[in-house]
């Protein structure tokens, strides 16, 4: 990968991201999401006034490129960077292919408001999916007129009121656009939700602030997410995950790497290995794994067990050495 740099190497939108999915979460970013934000500029900064020294580069040197290979290297060797800085940067930089398809989450997995609803019916609905932003469609998921915020509808006294009235404008980004170009224009221009657009002008998911930060930082937790189970890094694998986790984030989490295929999910790896729609109690084996489905959530996999299986057994079935008969 080479990744242009035109006077003095500040790329503050270098892409970055593996594929990943995750469960449905319309949460604000938060006290932490906004302090991470200013941390990626600063570190990106100081990274670029850094290479711009050591190359010797001048502010007129006009559009050259550095590759990824030097980037890291230079990260490597620099001391002005904190770990934290250099762990980002990092972290940005193997992520480099990744769009906003790979990120966002799905309309299957969107709860949608409608035009219709009045402020009380859409409470109601918020309170059921446990998210503060919702976006409101015009009869079809393709038609997305804006999104309300949970604390507009609660402090609204008119609960007969459309929910029209109070939508606020949302942001379109197509579903190729990577996702550090996203993260930047969603920040300049202060969107914290996006309704990604596929090839044909439809719905294909929507995507958060929060979740484009997370690319760069990892899971960013706040008191009403579910603790997760500590894991040691290169311990062994978590015995549950969810159906909708992406290959990248499963390989970091257990070790184990799912060929790639047209899918990008774990529950996407079992539909294609099975050659139909997954049901319970259904498995394929990889490795030294054996992935089981635990749960669906209507036609998708929810939840996926691993089970360790020995490929290796003490008494292996013996075989007879006498050629078969030719039956030709």
């Amino acid at each position: 990968m080479s990744v242009p740099r035109q006077n003095t190497p500040r790329q503050r939108d270098t892409h970055g991201r593996e594929p990943r999915r995750r469960e449905p979460r319309l949460r604000p970013p938060g006290r932490v999401a906004r302090a991470v934000a200013p941390a990626i500029v600063r570190a990106a900064d100081a990274l670029t006034r850094w290479t711009s020294r050591v190359l010797g580069v001048e502010a007129t040197a006009g559009r050259e490129q550095i590759t990824e290979a030097q980037l890291r290297e230079l990260i490597a060797v620099n001391t002005a960077l904190d770990p934290e800085e250099r762990h980002i940067i990092s972290k940005a930089l193997s992520r480099s292919a990744a769009t906003l398809r790979e990120v966002m989450v799905p309309r299957t997995e969107v709860w949608f408001l409608t035009t219709a609803m009045t402020v009380a019916e859409a409470i109601a609905e918020a309170r059921e999916a446990g998210h503060t932003r919702l976006p409101i469609a015009d009869g079809s998921h393709d038609d997305v007129v804006g999104f309300v915020h949970l604390r507009d509808l609660l402090w609204d006294e008119r609960p007969e009121r459309s929910v029209r009235e109070l939508s606020r404008e949302v942001k379109r980004l197509p579903a190729s656009k990577p996702v550090l170009a996203a993260l930047s224009e969603m920040r300049r221009e202060r969107h914290t939700i996006a309704v990604v657009v596929d090839e044909y002008g439809g719905t294909a998911g929507i995507v958060t602030l929060e979740d484009l930060i997370e690319e760069l930082v990892g899971e960013i937790h706040d008191e009403y997410d579910e603790t997760p189970s500590a894991q040691a890094p290169g311990g062994p694998a978590p015995d549950e995950v969810d159906g909708m986790i992406n290959l990248a984030d499963f390989a970091e989490r257990t070790g184990i790497t799912l060929p790639a295929g047209p899918y990008e999910t774990v529950g996407g790896f079992l539909m294609s290995a099975l050659g139909r729609l997954p049901a319970v109690g259904d498995s394929a084996t990889l490795e030294a794994y054996r992935l089981t489905v635990l749960a669906l959530d209507g036609r998708r996999v929810a939840r996926v067990r691993l089970i360790p299986v020995d490929l290796t057994p003490a008494d292996p079935l013996p075989v007879d050495p006498t050629p078969l008969p030719d039956l030709a």
